[in-house]
């Protein structure tokens, strides 16, 4: 009778739940090598070429805007994809997250690594020496014991550990250079610092841009609606701004002879903290990349540009004026162009007023050159300024509801009929044109405004510590070599007199200098 025997059950199973595990587990090793670091880091400096590339909406809607329309179903796939706002884009977040993951996963292993090693005694001295890249013997007259004190002092500052062989032979095992991996360490953890204060700032920070008047006029940072546009960070909702106030007494701009800007710089006054409460004002000279800094904030120079006073003079006396920034349509001659919008005055139907609303719009030119009745500019300085008009009546669509610029009119309202042209002039400073119901229209004169920009990161400290870090990190990685060296003492062979001296030195780093200095080494050993 035979018998069949069962086999073994196998050792491992393979499960799903296993599966799973080996999975995650692979994939975290890979995302945590230095390797694929550094090809997120490289990928994170690839995402960010469209933001310097393309124009972003949250600095420029309106141009973000126009390059999308200009550029037809290329610039609607590029915004699908989310190129015009790329750093909060969800694949530049992507990288920038798993950037984040893979250098934690990366460095703090090594550091354990590290840490251990730097406790750990230096390895012990190789059987044969004389297979090192750099190797000495001799033969001296002193005894081993003084042979290993002169050592022991020629090698002070070394991580060296003596230890005792079979037959009396003594040895000396000496490191160093171990402040390169220091070096290193500090490197990646001052990038990852420096990544996370960058997200710090990203969450916690805030820009703002605002147009001001350089007539005395006045802006304080209490709250968004004081800006024309503001974009805060993700866990910023515009409630708790640092509080100070500037006002903009002046604005000087000095040209080349071919109207390129030199200087541009700003006579300004602000307050915080409690100045604001003393109503006590400092004054400070604004220039471009020279930033008022108070209040944990930062206040630019961008730009600048003209306002045109108009007054409108109604047929019942009534006056209206207004000083409306325009934008500059020639960023070398400054021609500008806008709208100046008003009211009626004393119409209180919506119907009646609908259809006497006024808009002079047009043309600014700082230093006028008319031909053919063709109004341009050729340079930017003002000099006897005129502005050719358009004077629009009808309805502007100021009662709609609906939010518009203060320097351009709807063109629906003119598409629709509801807005028409009803005078076109030239006008120099102190002219003026009549309307057909007896409205009077005047060029006063034009004012200067300033653009300003307000930067608030919290972070910017952390930023340029662990950039300043990060330097020292890679010089010593780079300077600093890492290189080894062994000493071992046997006494004479077959009663010979003396000491037999053999030294081997090894380079841990291929940089030149270690031969000197191991010859130097070996030199005040053996002597």
């Amino acid at each position: 009778m035979t018998t069949t025997e069962t086999p073994p059950e196998p050792r491992y199973r393979d499960t799903p739940v296993k599966r799973v595990l080996a999975f995650a587990r692979n994939t975290w090793r890979g995302l945590t090598s230095m390797r694929t670091a550094l090809i997120l880091l490289f990928l994170l400096a690839l995402a960010a070429m469209p933001g310097a590339l393309l124009p972003q909406r949250a600095l420029n809607d309106q141009k973000t805007q126009q390059y999308i329309t200009s550029h037809g179903w290329w610039g609607t796939l590029l915004d699908r994809l989310q190129f015009f706002g790329v750093y909060s884009s969800v694949w530049f977040s992507a990288i920038y997250l798993l950037l984040m993951l893979s250098l934690i996963g990366c460095l703090f292993p090594r550091s354990l690594e590290y840490f251990r090693s730097m406790r750990a005694k230096p390895v012990l001295t190789p059987r044969n020496l004389s297979r090192m890249p750099h190797f000495r013997e001799a033969r001296v007259g002193a005894d081993a014991g003084e042979v290993l004190d002169k050592a022991s002092a020629r090698l002070k500052g070394w991580r060296r550990a003596e230890r005792e062989e079979p037959g009396g032979v003594r040895t000396i095992s000496a490191e160093r250079g171990y402040l390169r991996e220091t070096g290193n360490l500090l490197f990646h953890f001052a990038m990852l610092g420096l990544i996370i204060a960058f997200a710090l700032g990203k969450m916690y920070g805030y820009e703002g841009q605002v147009v001001v008047q350089a007539d005395g006029s006045q802006f304080c940072n209490t709250g968004v609606l004081n800006y024309d546009s503001f974009n805060p960070g993700l866990r910023v909702d515009g409630t708790d701004l640092d509080p100070f106030c500037v006002k903009i007494d002046d604005f000087t701009a000095r040209y080349t002879e071919a109207n390129q800007p030199v200087h541009y710089q700003s006579h300004i006054e602000y307050q915080s903290g409690s100045d604001l409460a003393n109503n006590v004002w400092k004054p400070f000279l604004l220039e471009v990349n020279s930033p008022l800094r108070t209040a944990g904030d930062r206040l630019y120079l961008l730009n600048h540009g003209y306002s045109p006073t108009f007054t409108l003079t109604y047929p019942n006396g009534d006056k209206r004026t207004q000083t409306i920034q325009w934008t500059p349509a020639d960023t070398q001659t400054y021609l500008t162009e806008g709208a100046t919008k008003f009211d009626p005055p004393g119409v209180t139907d919506a119907a009646e007023r609908r259809t006497k609303q006024i808009a002079v719009t047009g043309l600014l030119a700082p230093t006028p050159f008319v031909h053919g009745g063709v109004l341009t500019s050729t340079a930017p300085e003002l000099k006897d300024p005129m502005v050719a008009v358009d004077v629009l009546r009808g309805d502007l669509g100021l009662d709609s509801g609906r939010s518009q610029s203060i320097s351009e009119v709807d063109q629906s309202m003119i598409a629709d009929g509801r807005l028409k042209r009803v005078a076109r002039q030239n006008l120099s400073i102190g002219q003026s044109l009549t309307l057909d119901d007896g409205t009077k229209v005047s060029f006063d004169g034009v004012r200067q405004w300033v653009a300003l920009q307000v930067s608030h990161d919290p972070a910017q400290d952390y930023v340029l510590a662990f950039a300043i870090v990060m330097l020292l990190g890679l010089g010593a990685s780079l300077l600093i070599k890492r290189r080894r060296v062994w000493i071992r003492v046997s006494p004479g062979e077959d009663g010979e007199a003396g000491t037999v001296v053999q030294v081997g030195g090894l380079a841990r780093t291929d940089q030149a200098g270690y031969g000197e200095e191991f010859n130097r080494i070996a030199e005040a050993v053996v002597k």
